[in-house]
């Protein structure tokens, strides 16, 4: 049985890999992912204590979890390709005023 320990290692790595990417990066697409790779270290989380613990409440907020995400992606690509065909850039310092 692999220990608690090894879970929240990796996850907290994929938290900081995720953290990085949304600070690093200069592409709209690109922080949305590491958005992304941020709520499955969360995840990832919440299942390994729930597996520890040998409860299903992880996997519950897990759910919930992933519908947010799933919300998350839709509205946030429909605002990446509203604001794509308006500025023609997915640069974030483009993007610094929201007149149109």
């Amino acid at each position: 049985m692999i220990p608690l320990s090894y879970y929240l290692i990796l996850s907290a790595t994929l938290f900081a890999i995720g953290t990085a990417g949304v600070f690093m990066r200069r592409n709209l697409i690109t922080i949305l992912l590491s958005i992304e790779i941020m709520l499955n270290a969360v995840n990832l989380t919440f299942v390994a204590a729930g597996r520890h613990f040998g409860t299903v409440d992880g996997q519950v907020i897990v759910f919930f979890v992933m519908t947010v995400a799933a919300a998350e992606a839709a509205v946030g690509l429909a605002l990446v390709i509203s604001l794509f065909r308006h500025k023609e850039s997915l640069s974030p310092d483009v993007f610094t005023s929201l007149k149109w």
